[in-house]
């Protein structure tokens, strides 16, 4: 039998949140569960909702692009100060 794309759930810490679902997109994520209860362990639907979403943008290319080129741009942007910072340091700093 096929295992489920969500895979067991991680212990982490959490932080409360309030959704809102349309009719048919709650009952798929209860038809969900059930089949993971039977597959896992038993659990709640809202349970695997954060699982869910984590899985979403772990896989979502451009996402994960875009997150990439704003972290080089911030690497660039402190190795720039990082240089100024040298470079006044080395020349006996901001006398005047």
């Amino acid at each position: 039998m096929a295992n489920l794309k969500l895979g067991p759930l991680p212990k982490l810490g959490t932080a409360r949140m309030t959704i809102t679902l349309p009719e048919p997109l709650k009952e798929e994520l209860e038809r969900y569960a059930a089949e993971y209860s039977r597959l896992y362990e038993p659990v709640e639907a809202a349970a695997l909702i954060p699982h869910m979403i984590e899985a979403f943008i772990r896989s979502d290319r451009g996402y994960r692009s875009r997150k990439a080129q704003a972290a080089r741009g911030q690497n660039r942007q402190r190795e720039v100060g990082t240089a100024s910072r040298t470079t006044r340091s080395e020349s006996g700093g901001d006398s005047a």
